[in-house]
């Protein structure tokens, strides 16, 4: 589910901040690069979540267009009879 990708992005996103200054202020190199690494992996998944919503709304297009497509083609046969 896009929305759950997008939603635990954030939380790590927030979490990787928060590690990061924490850090920062403690002098904590470690802390500091995992917090990073962990801002990184939270936007990349909010991303991949993004792009999920985008593929789940081509798909959609493409299937109403093909439904389309066949149900004009089934108009014009049947006008034809």
């Amino acid at each position: 589910m896009a929305v759950e990708d997008d939603v635990k992005g954030k939380v790590d996103e927030a979490s990787g901040k928060a590690k990061e200054v924490a850090g920062v202020v403690s002098d904590d190199e470690k802390l500091e690069a995992e917090g990073k690494a962990q801002g990184v992996a939270g936007k990349a998944r909010s991303a991949f979540g993004d792009a999920k919503d985008k593929a789940e709304e081509v798909a959609k297009n493409a299937k109403d267009k093909t439904e389309d497509a066949v149900d004009n083609l089934k108009s014009k046969f049947d006008k034809e009879k």
